[in-house]
């Protein structure tokens, strides 16, 4: 079986925080299901009582809201350790930007789901790594929240390294 996994363009992230392009509500609610993690089938079934269909992917697709970002055979995938992340050089505070932007897009998605979706924003709007750095305590506070706190302490750890000077 085939497995679609779509994730957001900036356009779509901009259409979510803003309502800059007026999507209908209904491609609007699928948009806001997308997340980079979540099969074709489990969006389509959490939309269908709206009457929504492949058709509107691939809709959301060609107005460059969402992209195709992987598609795979369904099997089941082993257990993977996570290597923590490499602290970036200090001389290089674009790529350390990169990388603290990078981790909090991933750990919100993945520990958060929708309920991370304010935090999400403030990461959009970032602008430098010092405002990435402030919202660093209302992330492991979130993360306790819905994860627990080894989950909290773990990723604290990690998002430290990245913050490193």
């Amino acid at each position: 079986m085939n497995t679609s996994i779509y994730d957001k363009t900036a356009k779509g992230r901009e259409e979510i925080a803003t309502r800059k392009y007026q999507l209908a509500s209904r491609l609007r609610a699928l948009l806001v299901l997308v997340d980079g993690h979540r099969p074709e089938e489990e969006l389509l079934r959490n939309v269908a009582g709206l009457g929504l269909t492949e058709s509107a992917l691939q809709e959301l697709q060609e107005q460059g809201y969402i992209l195709l970002a992987t598609s795979y055979i369904s099997l089941p995938e082993p257990e993977q350790e996570v290597a923590p992340p490499e602290p970036p050089s200090a001389a290089d505070p674009v790529q350390q930007f990169r990388s603290v932007y990078d981790f909090y897009n991933k750990t919100i998605k993945s520990t958060m789901g929708l309920r991370g979706f304010p935090l999400q924003l403030k990461v959009e709007k970032a602008g430098s790594v010092d405002e990435l750095r402030q919202l660093r305590d209302p992330y492991v506070e979130a993360v306790q929240k819905a994860k627990g706190r080894d989950t909290a302490a773990l990723l604290a750890q990690q998002l430290d390294q990245l913050l490193a000077n």
